[in-house]
């Protein structure tokens, strides 16, 4: 089977309680699990049919104590890509590809410095392809599996407000890459243990100054940046998965309380993935490994103690090394608790 790649998982929507309320401000895209900081909204597969590797700002630490979350993900993998082009469906074995992707996660900031973030992903896949490898007879099959965990620590003592933090963590192999049906490209997990590394930044257009009230005129743009690295260092049964810089730049303006809601904030966020090619006797190096760019509209909207956020990412540029699945969009939603 070829390999199949996917829109990554870039954003979401996420559902926030009290505490929240300061995430939400510097809210936007940027945990996933993150190679960093992403709630994890990590979830890995080795061709990157998994999730993007960023998740939203919102869960971000802004002070000491806990957060934990619960994010959904879909996305459909029919359109068969070659380059920047799509492509016959006849080079490829892989047909079709349906992902429900699952996670929970949370993190704890033991002070306004130092915490530990950790994310448990479960996916349900479907698959339609040629398993012979002749592309003659079409099958479909069905595996759902916990995925690889991630687990991660924040520092966000460079500023005085936690507006700049790094993170660095490891992947386990706990998702399983041993499925018959699938190849090692399709898989839930990689079967590779990652060193994952990632660093933020979040702050308002423009520069806010002093504490008191601002007006609706008055409240400035919140915008972030954010970039992670997933470098595999051992691998299993002769197959590393490739090396993925993932970033995203995104902004978004706060409306405050609107109507019963106590927070209302639409944003636009910009996703960008490079992924180098599979390596080892069972990988398929020839049709692996992609470079792609992302636009992600979404919102979030706080009601009482709850606080959601969700998105649409769309690719709008790819270049898929070979000939590999795409999905012309994944949607993303997100729910998550303060305490």
């Amino acid at each position: 089977m070829r390999r199949i790649s996917e829109l990554g998982p870039l954003p979401g929507v996420a559902i926030y309680l009290p505490g929240a309320a300061r995430a939400t401000r510097r809210f936007l895209l940027a945990a996933l699990l993150l190679v960093g900081l992403t709630p994890g909204l990590s979830w890995s597969c080795a061709c990157g049919c998994g999730v993007f590797e960023v998740g939203t700002a919102s869960l971000f630490p802004q002070g000491s104590g806990g957060q934990v979350w619960f994010q959904y993900e879909y996305m459909d993998q029919y359109i068969n890509f070659h380059a920047t082009q799509p492509a016959s469906e006849f080079y490829n074995n892989d047909k079709y590809i349906r992902t429900n992707f699952m996670e929970a996660g949370g993190q704890y900031m033991f002070n306004r410095d130092w915490g530990v973030m950790f994310e448990v992903p479960y996916w349900s896949r479907y698959y339609k392809g040629a398993y012979d490898g002749n592309n003659a007879g079409i099958h479909w099959f069905q595996n759902d599996s916990i995925g690889d965990v991630r687990i991660q620590g924040m520092y966000t003592g460079l500023s005085e407000d936690m507006s700049t933090g790094l993170l660095m963590g490891v992947k386990v192999p706990s998702g399983d890459w041993t499925y018959p049906p699938y190849d090692r490209d399709t898989q839930i997990g990689t079967g590779s243990t990652d060193l994952l590394m990632g660093a933020y930044h979040l702050g308002t257009i423009p520069k806010q100054l002093g504490t008191l009230p601002l007006t609706f005129m008055e409240q400035p743009f919140n915008y972030f940046v954010q970039v992670n690295y997933d470098l595999p260092l051992w691998e299993q049964d002769q197959y590393t998965p490739g090396r993925e810089v993932d970033g995203a730049v995104g902004s978004y303006y706060n409306f405050g309380k609107v109507g019963p809601l106590s927070e209302l904030a639409p944003m636009l966020t910009f996703l960008a993935s490079d992924r180098t090619r599979d390596t080892g006797n069972n990988a398929n190096p020839a049709d692996s490994g992609y470079t792609r760019f992302i636009v992600a509209p979404g919102g979030e909207i706080q009601l009482g103690v709850i606080r959601a956020y969700a998105d649409i990412e769309v690719p709008i540029f790819q270049n898929m090394r070979g000939y590999q699945l795409t999905a012309p969009f994944a949607t993303k939603l997100i729910v998550s608790y303060s305490f």
